[in-house]
């Protein structure tokens, strides 16, 4: 187990260095100079100048690129150039937004679709499997934006259960901020259980046909008995990696919805600083989002060696 995790994390830190030069090289190349952005185009050549070089623009990219890895190794992610003020605060102060909201959002989705794929799996071919089905079948072919301006139509202004938009604070207390990510919770939880619930049904039923199983049932354990004690475990390494996917989905791709609801997260800040060429900002936004969906990875590679010990055994 120790070598395992141990190659494991090799290949999560060569996968970060390669990720990094990735992204300091496509957002570099973008289009448009901070700078004159910043001053309009009716600035002055040397007033641009005088602002690139404070704003550090006027070193050579490698060496740029150097200092802002370097920084984030220390927790420092530089200054946002539009608000003049650390990343890493701006960061941190988005982030308990962000990862509560998706951590929600994927909690909703796998306590909806492990009960809907078990039970597809264990009715196949009845009308239970059918409507299952039909309803992931709707949920996966549903926008996610769209979903979240219907929610929005209903519970916010017809209802009035919920707000339409916007964040209440942790400081308002642990049920209002709660309440706040609900329904962006659930537009972005309710299309991934769709997807997980199939992937669920699917591997079940993979299973069920296994020699193993047919002698769980010889054995005398009924149909039901046998998928909970012996098929469930064998068909998480499928399901687990759908849930580590989505884990890193809910993270990276909530801009939509975040902007949708106004809430101040990770995505929305991403949208704000693409908008103002604020590249500092991108820079370290998309470089911790990649590091938490490699990070999800790595543990969900963990997991198929806890789930499965023959994983073990090849390494």
């Amino acid at each position: 187990m120790v070598r395992y995790s141990l190659k494991r994390l090799l290949s999560l830190i060569l996968s970060l260095a390669i990720a990094s030069v990735v992204i300091f090289c496509v957002i570099e190349v973008a289009p448009g100079d901070p700078a004159s952005f910043m001053l309009g185009i009716n600035a002055q050549p040397d007033t641009v100048a005088a602002l690139r070089a404070e704003l550090g623009l006027d070193v050579p990219k490698w060496l740029r690129y150097l200092h802002w890895v370097g920084g984030m190794l220390q927790g420092d992610f530089g200054t946002s150039y539009t608000y003049h003020t650390p990343v890493s605060g701006m960061i941190a102060d988005r982030l308990w937004v962000s990862l509560p909201l998706a951590l929600y959002a994927l909690a909703f989705s796998t306590l909806i679709a492990f009960p809907a794929g078990i039970y597809a799996a264990a009715r196949r071919g009845k009308a239970g499997d059918m409507a299952v089905m039909g309803a992931t079948q709707l949920g996966v072919a549903i926008p996610n934006f769209w979903f979240a301006m219907v929610m929005v139509l209903i519970f916010a202004i017809n209802l009035r259960w919920f707000s339409a938009g916007g964040f209440a604070g942790w400081d308002k207390g642990f049920f209002a901020a709660m309440k706040s990510l609900t329904l962006p919770a659930i537009s972005l939880g309710l299309p991934q259980a769709a997807i997980l619930a199939r992937v669920m049904r699917s591997a079940l039923l993979d299973i069920l046909g296994e020699d193993f199983m047919r002698t769980a049932r010889a054995k005398g354990l009924t149909r039901r008995q046998a998928l909970w004690r012996h098929g469930l475990r064998n068909a998480m390494i499928p399901v687990l990696t759908i849930i580590g996917l989505q884990f890193a989905f809910l993270m990276a791709g909530a801009i939509i919805i975040e902007n949708v609801f106004y809430l101040p997260g990770l995505g929305r800040m991403v949208f704000q600083a693409i908008s103002s060429r604020d590249l500092i900002v991108v820079e370290s936004v998309v470089m911790l989002l990649v590091f938490a969906v490699i990070l999800v990875n790595f543990l969900v590679d963990l997991a198929y060696a806890a789930v499965d010990p023959r994983l073990r055994s090849r390494t």
